[in-house]
């Protein structure tokens, strides 16, 4: 359940991001995973999957960066770190 916690989170945030932007579709986005947060690339990309269904950013490209000090101030934390929409 905790993932669908962080994934909603997200979700909401890129939706915010979307409309602010104007935009009707998200192409590309970068998120960091932090070294604590329990999630690996493949297992993060599943869940972002059944999250983005549906929303501005199905179907979007997802950068992935695994983060492995544990020590980071977001280590147990996903950050968005950019976000690209449709021109």
């Amino acid at each position: 359940m905790h993932e669908m916690s962080v994934l909603n989170s997200l979700m909401n945030k890129v939706d915010e991001l979307t409309a602010a932007q104007g935009s009707a579709r998200v192409v590309s986005l970068r998120v960091r995973l932090g070294a604590l947060s329990h999630f690996t690339k493949e297992h993060f990309q599943e869940h972002f999957d059944i999250a983005a269904r549906g929303t501005a950013a199905e179907g979007a490209r997802l950068h992935l960066v695994q983060m492995t000090d544990a020590t980071d101030p977001n280590a147990q934390g996903v950050v968005l770190e950019s976000i690209e929409f449709e021109a």
